[in-house]
């Protein structure tokens, strides 16, 4: 067994998680993060996906402060692939507005619905990858 990847739970979305610090283990360990964070599982009947980010919401302010401690960890990612101070300032600015967003009591979830800091966050960092580090694209099908 590779000693750079850490086993979770077989099946689980997190299954394996590459521990380098290359950029196709950045990559990895970003979208993994992005799926739990955005995507677990779909609401009967909008098709549409939630994810743990609106289930923290649901926890008056620590949710939101750990969601966006989450979406930290994300911009730190980032940082290690060398990404601009202007991209992970916007990548911060998306995470603020999550988190303040979440503020709200209960009702913080309902924006954060619509509003998807990580999604859009993955979005800064494929971009960033896929010029800088083309051999970490995949193909989705």
């Amino acid at each position: 067994m590779n000693p750079r990847v850490t086993r979770i739970a077989s099946g689980s979305i997190l299954e394996t998680l590459p521990m380098g610090k290359d950029a196709l283990s950045v990559r990895r360990r970003v979208e993994a993060m992005e799926r739990v964070m955005e995507g677990l599982f779909v609401i009967p009947g909008t098709n549409r996906k939630v994810g743990m980010d609106v289930v923290l919401d649901l926890i008056p302010f620590a949710g939101s402060t750990i969601a966006a401690a989450i979406g930290g960890w994300m911009v730190w990612e980032a940082r290690n692939i060398g990404m601009s101070k202007l991209q992970m300032a916007r990548m911060f600015g998306n995470v603020g507005v999550d988190w303040a967003l979440g503020m709200i009591p209960f009702v913080g979830a309902v924006p954060d619905f619509f509003f998807r800091s990580n999604t859009r966050n993955l979005r800064i960092i494929k971009r960033h990858l896929d010029k800088h580090h083309p051999s970490t694209t995949t193909l989705e099908g």
